[in-house]
């Protein structure tokens, strides 16, 4: 899959997710097979720049090629600034987003709140592609506002015609969030007009449901979100699958430990200690779901203040799991659907 000069060495995308995809987890996933990373949102608010999250957030030092960073916003102008900015801090694709559907972003009409506004949406859509016009925009929707408004076929074709590269669809609406599950007939609907690569996204879970999603809806790749949280290895196992039609078996548990070691030093290292720590937690949750005794080491986990006991309790706990078993036995379901062990 190519977009704009960038030729993907595959057509497996990391969606952006918020407080997830910094530069630790994108570079991690990348080296696990991904084949674009997408940046977490970064404010169009230019008031924010030299904020320390902003800032933080347009840091791409050594990250693997192409670097795609996600900007949110409502209005054009702030919307074309926030391209520029991002492009001179090493941005190499811009990414809209008008697919988050969470009530802080579209109650100040950004996310997914802007597909009920079609003529916007073709505002904001040819003042970024203007404003970086060396650089590929990409723009990432849902199906539309609700089941009764799914306009993802409209947006298609105001994309196209605003010069966007590529178009990613979560096969939800903004009014069904996370529930229920997603539905791809949308999608295919897009990708029979479509004359740009169009990426499916939602409840791919597995390198089974993988090649569904691609065989159902003719999409020229898929992003993977919420289930590669804690199983950065999905890439890997779905870039296998698809390529084999054979699944590499479950990783060992000593992988796993070595894994979320180098993820919990790269945090550290990013965000600092005290910061580090705190946003090591979740991680090291989603890591441990599906091993045995977890929940209760999770529990405790969330009680430690620091890295250096993160990092004492992680070691013990794996080098117990690693006595009592060689490979992790995980569900098959998105990491908020999986029992805790």
């Amino acid at each position: 899959m190519q977009i704009g000069p960038f030729q993907l060495k595959n057509n497996l995308i990391v969606a952006p997710m918020a407080g997830v995809t910094d530069r630790p987890f994108r570079q991690l996933c990348k080296k696990m097979g991904a084949g674009m990373a997408v940046s977490e949102m970064v404010t169009s608010n230019s008031l924010l720049y030299g904020s320390a999250k902003t800032k933080r957030r347009a840091n791409h030092e050594g990250e693997v090629e192409p670097i795609s960073v996600q900007i949110a916003g409502g209005d054009p102008a702030m919307m074309a600034e926030a391209a520029r900015y991002n492009a001179s801090e090493g941005a190499q694709i811009i990414d809209i987003n008008m697919g988050c559907p969470a009530k802080k972003v579209c109650n100040v009409m950004a996310g997914s709140a802007l597909l009920q506004d079609e003529p916007l949406v073709g505002r904001i859509l040819e003042s970024v592609v203007k404003a970086v016009p060396d650089t590929p925009v990409t723009l990432k929707i849902r199906t539309g506002w609700d089941k009764s408004h799914r306009n993802a076929l409209a947006i298609l074709h105001i994309a196209q015609e605003s010069g966007i590269q590529a178009l990613a669809i979560h096969g939800r609406t903004r009014a069904c969030g996370y529930s229920g599950e997603a539905e791809y007939e949308t999608i295919a609907a897009v990708k029979a007009e479509a004359h740009i690569p169009v990426i499916a996204n939602g409840d791919i879970t597995t390198p089974e449901k993988a090649r569904f999603v691609l065989e159902a809806t003719g999409a020229d790749a898929i992003m993977i979100g919420r289930a590669a949280q804690g199983r950065p290895w999905l890439f890997r196992e779905i870039g296998h699958f698809l390529a084999s039609g054979e699944k590499l078996p479950s990783p060992e548990v000593a992988e796993i430990h070595d894994v979320l070691l180098a993820h919990l030093d790269d945090l550290y290292r990013f965000y600092g200690e005290v910061a580090g720590a705190r946003m090591a937690r979740k991680h090291i949750a989603w890591y441990t779901r599906g091993l045995a005794d977890s929940a209760g080491f999770r529990h405790a986990m969330n009680q430690l203040q620091g890295t250096h006991a993160q990092l004492d309790a992680v070691n013990d706990f794996f080098w117990r799991t690693r006595e009592r078993t060689s490979r992790l036995i995980y569900l098959d379901a998105a990491p908020e659907q999986r029992e805790a062990a």
